[in-house]
């Protein structure tokens, strides 16, 4: 008897422990559930420039630029896996090209017609359409943390030359002096294009590694958790470029642009970026069609863009990355959560 009452005793405190239970396991359950969920959201998308990029380029060459492409990512990738801001991973992937002097943005940008370094840049907050753009900076190391402050703190958008410089007076960015943009391999090719006297800047120089001189950007685009978009890019613009001259990255809606379908940057020849406005425009065909990031970016590129235009690198709300160009080559990379990760140059 006393056996039997023991067994009973233990089967109700065996079911109570088990009852009990379930609701944790349950909430467990639904907070790993709802962790796989917040990992999902997020994407990043980058490039360091698009146009002639000669596959003759020396293998050790080639691995600094997949390399630095590589790096670029890693620093969107943390930011965006640890729950950071989509603008944070956006500007912190361009400062990091803007320092790299393999390309043409802040150290190691393009000569300018006179023999100086102007430089352009602009940043877009998808969520609010809040934007600052720069244009002709000549004394601040990255321009993008610049477009940032204009964005957050001015009651204007776009700032140009020596107003650009007095409003760059006005914050605590960091200030260089011109040459500090200087490299060895930029001067040479300035110089080749002075040699042969072109007022367009649209040389093909054999011995400058079949790089077209009207092309040359960075720029990222970015989606976080919270499910904001940004994107920005940055340019030291034309080598040889006419005193004056913008191109697309500063024209918001032309080479950058970020609302809450997509963000986008585009690199290429800036002349028919802006005839298109088009990264605004890739943005306008997925609402007013219904179409995917993949297919709008393909439409601007086929129906409205010349074969070895430009090259676009966006993502949009669901995580998409689309990484697209009519060029021999586009210096990309781009990842996310879902498992997409690719870091190129050519096809």
């Amino acid at each position: 008897m006393i056996r039997t009452i023991f067994i009973l005793f233990m089967m109700v405190v065996t079911a109570s422990i088990v009852a009990g239970s379930e609701p944790d396991e349950r909430e467990a359950a639904e907070a790993e559930a709802e962790a796989v969920t917040d990992n999902s959201e997020w994407a990043i998308a980058l490039h360091g420039g698009a146009g002639v990029n000669s596959r003759d380029l020396p293998e050790e060459t080639k691995q600094e630029y997949f390399d630095s492409l590589e790096e670029a990512l890693r620093i969107g990738e943390k930011i965006l896996k640890s729950g950071g801001e989509a603008l944070d991973a956006v500007e912190q992937v361009v400062i990091y090209l803007e320092d790299n002097p393999l390309f043409n943005a802040g150290k190691g940008s393009v000569f300018t017609y006179e023999g100086k370094h102007e430089l352009d840049a602009a940043i877009m907050d998808g969520s609010s359409l809040g934007a600052g753009a720069l244009t002709g900076l000549t004394t601040v190391r990255n321009p993008i943390t610049l477009a940032r402050h204009v964005m957050e703190n001015s009651r204007h958008i776009f700032f140009s030359g020596q107003g650009a410089e007095r409003y760059a007076d006005e914050t605590a960015v960091e200030r260089v002096e011109n040459d500090w943009f200087f490299t060895e391999r930029r001067y040479e090719q300035w110089k080749r294009a002075q040699q042969q006297d072109s007022s367009s800047g649209m040389i093909i120089d054999p011995e400058s590694e079949s790089y077209t001189f009207r092309y040359g950007t960075v720029g990222a685009a970015a989606l976080d958790r919270e499910g904001n978009l940004a994107a920005g890019t940055s340019t030291g613009g034309m080598t040889n470029k006419m005193y004056g001259r913008v191109g697309d990255v500063p024209i918001i809606g032309a080479g950058t642009y970020a609302n809450d379908l997509a963000a986008i940057s585009a690199t290429g020849w800036g002349e028919q970026i802006m005839r298109n406005v088009s990264a605004h425009t890739i943005a306008s065909y997925m609402e007013f069609t219904g179409s995917s990031l993949d297919d709008s970016i393909e439409f601007l590129l086929i129906e409205r863009l010349d074969p070895g235009d430009a090259g676009f690198i966006a993502v949009d709300r669901d995580g998409n990355v689309s990484l697209k160009m009519n060029t021999e080559g586009m210096f990309r990379a781009g990842s996310n959560a879902a498992g997409f990760r690719e870091v190129a140059i050519w096809d």
